[in-house]
């Protein structure tokens, strides 16, 4: 099929109504999932709540490899399938569903600027924690990633992995960063964030759009999820307003449903998930 056909399909079919068997698939989350991959499917899983767009989460160890992209998490809409948070947002706007329909030209110029803040400084940040700081990836990363697969192939695709994700901290220039140095920069990201939230409920005040799911998929996870240390939680954590934004949604949109699960299960809240 051409591609201009293949644009006209996938347009035809975004135009159908949302089904009720919608599915999102992301890797094994009791063994597997990793920090980056857990903020990310959270993330879509949020955003879609906030639509009110049933979906069902299926884990698959395998998810990485059956993504079109390669990245997970994924949907699968009737006889679509479409990967990650942005073109799983332009697919659900083209079915008639949008958060940012309300923000002006500036506001959603706003929106997708700290959009690409949360994504270069969060995601980058916790990629170069997960395959560059030794101890993680000995102790979490590696034994996670590889648990599904029989040896010698758990280890060729852990190594693959990181080896992939190596070369692109290198080409973006955080190759030679220190933990400590990546550590400030999501302290960096955390203040700007915190300061654009103020005493917001949200940040473009008392709805959430595409932001607000980006950004609690990212924090939530990283409130939630056990490293072999604190310190990249306790960045979050010094920021009041970020916590109680967490929580504001956490509440909202899953208390009353399945409460997101962390990547291992630790939790910062009073009445924190209900982790399975």
């Amino acid at each position: 099929m051409s591609l201009v056909a293949d644009a006209f399909v996938s347009q035809i079919a975004a135009t159908d109504p949302w089904p009720c068997n919608a599915t999102l698939y992301q890797p094994l989350k009791g063994d597997q999932i990793l920090l980056s991959d857990h903020a990310s499917s959270l993330a879509v899983q949020a955003f879609l709540r906030m639509c009110n767009l049933p979906v069902q989460v299926v884990c698959r160890a395998n998810a990485e490899y059956m993504s079109p992209s390669g990245k997970v998490p994924f949907i699968h809409v009737g006889n679509q399938v479409v990967s990650e948070l942005g073109p799983i947002v332009q697919f659900v706007k083209a079915k008639g569903h949008s958060l940012s329909d309300g923000l002006d030209e500036a506001q959603k110029a706003e929106m997708k600027a700290y959009m690409e803040l949360v994504n270069n400084m969060l995601l980058t940040a916790e990629l170069h924690i997960q395959w560059c700081d030794e101890a993680t990836v000995e102790e979490i990363t590696r034994p996670r990633y590889s648990s599904p697969y029989p040896w010698p192939l758990n280890y060729i695709l852990a190594y693959q992995k990181q080896w992939e994700i190596r070369r692109k901290m290198k080409a973006i220039g955080w190759g030679g960063k220190s933990i400590h140095q990546v550590y400030d920069d999501v302290d960096q990201c955390c203040q700007a964030l915190s300061h654009r939230l103020g005493t917001q409920p949200y940040f473009f005040s008392k709805q959430p759009t595409e932001l607000d799911a980006l950004v609690f998929g990212h924090l939530f996870t990283i409130l939630t999820t056990q490293l072999t240390n604190d310190e990249l939680c306790d960045k979050v954590k010094s920021y009041s307003n970020l916590i109680a934004f967490c929580r504001r949604i956490e509440q909202k949109y899953f208390e009353d449903q399945d409460r997101p699960d962390s990547a291992a299960g630790c939790s910062v809240f009073s009445k924190g998930p209900v982790l399975s």
